[in-house]
């Protein structure tokens, strides 16, 4: 797909659209459900109000939409500028419906694109450590592991409830 990304900063009417589309595409079931969905995680992927609060607790982070010619969104992602001119990507969601058309890397690229046009020289990204398809998905793309392994946040509902006891986040990077 050679479609041209615009990437805009989402504004609070947007909040609904990336709400849907982030359970979607990480929760979603049925015929149309992504490859990339957590059955590992019941619930939820996010909601408004914990968007807004994750938004506020960060403000430097902006979640960025990609639309189509008509308006209709494609997809999303949460940047986040860090020190040392790593930045944080994540929530990266596309329309299920739609990935056979390649929008994920599109997107991905599209958002690598935009954060070292503005300084980043490194994007960081966590992933549930038993996503293989997906951290192989990462690494195809040029993201390899740091090693480093986070705690999953098992009793924080804001992420789902959990149905196993081993997740945890392992943590990707790859250089721009």
């Amino acid at each position: 797909m050679s479609e041209s990304v615009r990437l805009e900063p989402a504004a609070e009417g947007d909040l609904p659209e990336i709400v849907a589309l982030s359970n979607w595409a990480y929760r979603g079931t049925g015929p149309q459900s992504s490859w990339t969905v957590e059955s590992y995680l019941e619930g939820e992927r996010t909601t408004e109000a914990v968007l807004r609060a994750d938004l506020a607790a960060a403000p430097g982070a902006q979640v960025l939409i990609w639309r189509d010619a008509a308006g209709e969104l494609q997809g999303h992602c949460w940047l986040e500028p860090s020190p040392h001119q790593v930045w944080y990507l994540g929530l990266l969601s596309v329309r299920p419906d739609r990935q056979d058309r390649k929008l994920g890397r599109t997107l991905l690229t599209a958002a690598e694109d935009y954060a070292k046009a503005r300084g980043a020289r490194r994007i960081q990204m966590t992933v549930i450590n038993v996503r293989d398809t997906l951290i192989a998905w990462y690494e195809r793309r040029g993201y390899a592991l740091t090693g480093e392994v986070r705690p999953f946040p098992y009793g924080d509902q804001r992420f789902g409830r959990p149905t196993r006891d081993d997740l945890s986040f392992v943590v990707l990077e790859r250089a721009l």
